[in-house]
């Protein structure tokens, strides 16, 4: 039997794929929206010479990572316990990204001469899977009582 036109063991391959990866599925759909908030801030800054590119970073990724914080307690992990407590560790993991992000694009831009801009969405990607694992398995891992 079909359903809405897939045959009923396509539809059970896919709804037991969003099971197992959902965490990961709206990690990455929190984290493509907060992202492109982070290279528009950081891009915008950067464009109309706001500021240098090390300080754009700084702000852009701050923004980034109160957002993302806000949305993946809500929405993802559905963790809404000990608020305080999980934000300072999103906090402190956001802040090992922004280390990471910070030395990445000293060492492109400044070291070796290429793009900010390109540089900075090289950056993104690299740091957005390192703080995926150290989020789900620290920041949002769901406490036993």
């Amino acid at each position: 039997m079909c359903i809405f036109g897939l045959p009923m063991n396509i539809k059970n391959t896919i709804s037991q794929l969003y099971s197992r990866f959902r965490n990961l599925i709206l990690y990455g759909i929190i984290g493509g929206f907060c992202s492109a908030l982070d290279f528009g801030v950081y891009t915008a800054l950067c464009y109309f010479d706001i500021m240098p590119y090390l300080w754009a970073n700084f702000i852009s990724i701050h923004m980034g990572i109160f957002t993302s914080f806000v949305l993946n307690r809500s929405f993802n992990f559905k963790v809404k316990d000990k608020t305080t407590q999980r934000f300072l560790s999103f906090y402190t993991v956001g802040l090992t990204g922004l280390g990471i992000s910070e030395l990445m694009l000293y060492m492109m831009v400044t070291k070796g001469g290429w793009n900010e801009i390109v540089c900075k969405f090289i950056s993104i990607e690299v740091v957005a899977l390192i703080q995926f694992v150290l989020n789900k398995f620290i920041t949002f891992r769901k406490t036993h009582n």
